[in-house]
């Protein structure tokens, strides 16, 4: 069983921005690990926002694209998500996720607000 616990999220407006983090209880084996963000606004689906590979190849939501920055710190056992320029359409809880290539785990999820 792998725990992650989420931070960082919060109320911010429009054009602000906010860095979340994740931290896994996984051991040492992270780094070898996919990590990803994903969001999930009200009455919508559960969306990818972000990925990053243990390769570091990484792949953005276009609605995110520019705005968006996925990181790792492997010796953390930690995941970024700093995102800027943030509109209110960014609201939603926010999730993250690890792909051990066997199964997925999911943090409890943080909430984010944008007020326009």
């Amino acid at each position: 069983q792998v725990q992650l616990v989420e931070s960082g999220g919060g109320l911010v407006q429009t054009g602000g921005s906010l860095r979340l983090s994740c931290a896994a209880a996984s051991g040492s084996r992270f780094s070898i690990y996919t990590m990803a963000w994903y969001r999930q606004a009200p009455g919508k689906q559960r969306e990818l926002v972000a990925k990053i590979t243990r390769g570091s190849t990484i792949t953005y939501a276009d609605s995110v694209k520019g705005r968006f920055t996925i990181s790792r710190d492997n010796a953390k056992n930690t995941v970024y998500l700093q995102m800027s320029s943030l509109k209110p359409e960014d609201t939603a809880v926010y999730y993250c996720n690890l792909d051990n290539y066997l199964t997925t785990y999911w943090g409890q999820g943080t909430q984010v607000t944008v007020s326009s």
